[in-house]
């Protein structure tokens, strides 16, 4: 679909206006048209061998960035950048979940026009009205607010964008626009907008009193001496996390991260102390995408990032990754768990205890295989050289997907004294954590990824602590609350479902390992 620069933008998908009790707008999704299109979508698709499971993925056609994560009126709500087949420009899609696990497909949510496209941006939760704010290609920022039950009306102010993306008589801006994210503070509200910079992730701050008229304050990160050169700072989310504040985004260079810092309120900037990524290399093949994100009511944020394809799938790609919870371990030290109701997902159990795992012998784990799993582990890994847990594994081994721990294998940390700052003595030393995806496929099609490799501090003492989601296309892992890695994956062979344990060098022990066979949350 092909649009000149003179038309009106309108969309060709349909759209619905719905009542404003629930109970009129579930009447109204009972016999919804563009509603039962995207069931039948959905279960044309659920054949598909890598089709997630209990994964998010959206019910027809492509999928990109999340957007404007948000919990109102006793549910979660997921938006994404939708791309429909009669008009593949993005329209915001839209899901609901009472868990953050079991979602709801609903009517596409924000149609373009007067924008091109509908790019990504966030969500504000007020107490009686939803904001969200999003880039409008060829237009600028826009803010759209909802007020009704499960948010299926959208109202544009305006109608037009509230921070052009070009000055009305022509003369330069001072800044470049992009996704933006929103809040509040003394009753006035801020937009940040990334501007698509590729030397670091500068973004823009705004300041309004309606949501309409917004005045241009200045860049908003101080301190940034992490990222790389090329990456910028899209899809921003900021807001309090513990005693400091978070800014997640997502590099077109490097994928998800985020800094940690401190909001000077008085002068509106963000000063960055430490800086943790999500992605550990490039943004694909099969990398973590861009973050959404939401307070969780308790101090911390959830979020939930989308994840790139490493294979050409028929009618679909990306798909979403588990919500996860953030919090403050420490100052500058971030914790990071899946959250939602996943336990609500477990089916058939199998257990394995007190098991040693003898040095350089591969232990097959009998009665503990499956390509929708969720594992739990704990490791002793004693003087190993390193621990690995293979999962998707076929019988020859011709298919499988590695998860190494290397112990202590990554950076010191130093303790600093007197004025010397890193030139004080060696504290402790990281551990390493892989997901190898070198031979999780035989297909000539699967582009594998280099090595997801991340570091994770283990204090003396502390067992390792796996805890793996197996979906289809994906392996999702969580290292001790404090690391998380995701990777696609694609095996070509039916029997590549195995699980199998390893230690290399020295003697290793698997004090408990806990599998579950998880349900479908499409069935």
């Amino acid at each position: 679909m092909t649009h000149s620069p003179t038309d009106n933008y309108i969309s060709l998908v349909p759209h619905y206006t719905f009542a404003q009790t629930l109970a009129e707008q579930e009447a109204q999704l009972a016999v919804n048209p563009l509603l039962a299109r995207l069931q039948r979508a959905r279960q044309a698709l659920a054949e598909d061998p890598y089709r997630p499971f209990y994964h998010y993925v959206n019910p027809e056609s492509t999928l990109n960035d999340p957007n404007g994560l948000c919990y109102w009126q006793g549910r979660w709500h997921l938006f994404y950048q939708a791309y429909p087949p009669e008009d593949s420009r993005q329209h915001w899609g839209h899901a609901v979940s009472d868990d953050l696990i079991h979602w709801r497909d609903l009517p596409y949510a924000i149609y373009p026009n007067p924008e091109e496209c509908c790019f990504s941006g966030s969500a504000l939760v007020e107490d009686d009205r939803v904001i969200a704010i999003y880039h409008g290609t060829k237009h600028g920022n826009i803010v759209a607010v909802s007020d009704d039950p499960l948010l299926l009306n959208w109202e544009k102010l305006t109608g037009q964008a509230v921070i052009p993306i070009a000055s009305a008589d022509g003369t330069p801006l001072p800044y470049r626009i992009h996704d933006p994210c929103i809040w509040r503070k003394d009753g006035v509200y801020y937009a940040l907008s990334n501007g698509r910079d590729w030397w670091r992730p500068l973004d823009y701050l705004f300041r309004s009193e309606d949501l309409i008229h917004w005045d241009y304050l200045h860049p908003f990160v101080e301190g940034d001496r992490f990222t790389l050169p090329g990456d910028d700072g899209a899809c921003p989310y900021f807001w309090p996390i513990g005693e400091r504040h978070i800014l997640l985004y997502f590099s077109h260079h490097s994928g998800g991260q985020a800094f940690l810092g401190d909001y000077d309120s008085v002068r509106d900037k963000f000063q960055v102390s430490s800086h943790h990524k999500f992605n550990f290399g490039a943004i694909g093949p099969g990398g973590v995408h861009a973050p959404s994100a939401t307070p969780d009511g308790e101090g911390g944020v959830v979020v939930i990032f989308n994840m790139n394809e490493a294979k050409p799938t028929q009618g679909w790609n990306q798909i979403m990754s588990l919500p996860r919870r953030l919090t403050l371990l420490g100052p500058d030290t971030l914790a990071i768990e899946p959250t939602g109701d996943v336990e609500s997902l477990r089916r058939a159990h199998s257990q394995v205890k007190d098991l040693p795992l003898p040095a350089n012998q591969e232990i097959l784990l009998d009665g503990i295989a499956g390509n929708a799993l969720e594992i739990l582990a704990e490791i002793d890994a004693g003087g190993a050289s390193s621990v690995e847990m293979c999962v998707l594994r076929s019988p020859g081994p011709e298919e499988y997907t590695r998860i190494v721990f290397f112990p202590q294998r990554g950076y010191w940390e130093w303790e600093s004294y007197g004025d010397e700052g890193r030139s004080g003595r060696k504290a402790a030393r990281e551990s390493l954590v892989s997901i190898d995806t070198t031979y999780s496929s035989t297909l000539p099609d699967v582009r594998a990824r280099p090595p997801e490799t991340g570091p994770v501090y283990l204090p003396p003492g502390e067992a390792l602590r796996l805890r793996v989601f197996v979906d289809k296309s994906v392996v999702e892992l969580f290292v001790n609350d404090r690391l998380s890695l995701a990777v696609r994956v694609y095996p070509g062979r039916a029997d590549s479902i195995g699980v199998s344990l390893r230690a290399q060098g020295q003697d290793a022990h698997l004090r408990r390992l806990d599998a579950w066979q998880m349900q479908n949350i499409y069935a």
